[in-house]
């Protein structure tokens, strides 16, 4: 058995709820690239977004984070934002259409990119922090398509009927990838350990981690990948698939390596970075997260 393979039944809520996505991206296979991701983007941003109930939390975020916007501006990026994740979905399950336009563009800068360069010839062990942002898989393919040894952390769907396809597409993008769970964190101590590079999350809520600030609001931060950092003497850089103005194409931003101090200085460096990119481009950023959820 492979992580995607189950012997319990799958429930007939998610057979349905799998074969009307497989309905939809047949439908959008159908359309060339230029179109297909576009069409993705509408979907999600005039139907799927608003059912789903993202426009609401978008604007609840939003009066939180950014109470100076104007009304047409929040407007604006409750569409927006569901629009740039519907296009980040589509390009994963277009396989080589996709890959192969990142490899082909080689997007990699940023003031961080040389200190990669040295990594992978030192064979240092490598700490990718990302965020919900842009397209992540644009910075894998990137890195990928350079024949980096880029390894990602994920989470199973609470669906096995989609994880059955949402895996596969995943790994096709660059591998290995690793379940969250005992097995797939020990595997990924390894990897990191012997020299590999990790893409690791750290801008969703963690009700274990520090309490930081993001958006000048306390916000609890995963500590792990500057702990990561510091046990295996990784180094640790911001990257970021930014997605262009034509809506196709990327630019993959290195940051500036954080420097190895304590666990919560170097994530709150993480926090004031991506707030920097967010800001530059708000609807870029999954807005849709419970980013500051307080308990009680």
């Amino acid at each position: 058995m492979t992580e995607t393979e189950t012997q319990e039944p799958i429930a007939l809520r998610d057979r349905i709820a799998n074969a009307a996505f497989l309905a939809l991206m047949g439908i959008a296979r159908i359309l060339p690239y230029d179109r297909r991701i576009p069409f993705m983007g509408w979907l999600f941003a005039h139907v799927l977004g608003p059912l789903a109930g993202w426009r609401r939390r978008i604007r609840d975020n939003l009066a939180m984070a950014r109470p100076d916007l104007t009304a047409h501006e929040v407007r604006h990026l409750t569409r927006a934002v569901p629009e740039n994740a519907g296009r980040s979905l589509a390009e994963i399950y277009s396989g080589t259409e996709f890959t192969d336009r990142i490899h082909e563009a080689d997007p990699l800068t940023g003031p961080g990119l040389a200190a990669l360069e040295q990594a992978a010839q030192a064979g240092r062990p490598v700490i990718l922090a990302v965020a919900h942002f842009g397209n992540y898989d644009a910075m894998r393919a990137a890195l990928s398509g350079r024949g980096w040894p880029v390894g990602a952390l994920y989470r199973p769907m609470n669906n096995e009927a989609f994880n059955r396809h949402y895996i596969p597409a995943m790994r096709a993008i660059a591998e290995p990838m690793f379940p969250r769970g005992r097995a797939g964190l020990a595997s990924m101590l390894r990897f990191l350990k012997g020299g590999g590079w990790m893409a690791l999350g750290f801008d969703q809520y963690d009700g274990h981690g520090a309490e930081l600030s993001f958006f000048g609001l306390p916000s609890k931060t995963v500590l792990t990948p500057a702990e990561l950092a510091i046990r295996y003497d990784a180094l640790i850089v911001p990257v970021a698939g930014i997605r262009q103005p034509d809506g196709l194409s990327f630019k993959v931003e290195v940051g500036a390596p954080i420097p190895h101090s304590d666990p919560a200085s170097m994530m709150q460096a993480l926090n004031d970075d991506l707030e920097l990119l967010v800001r530059a481009h708000m609807e870029q950023w999954f807005w849709v997260h419970r980013r500051w959820k307080r308990r009680g």
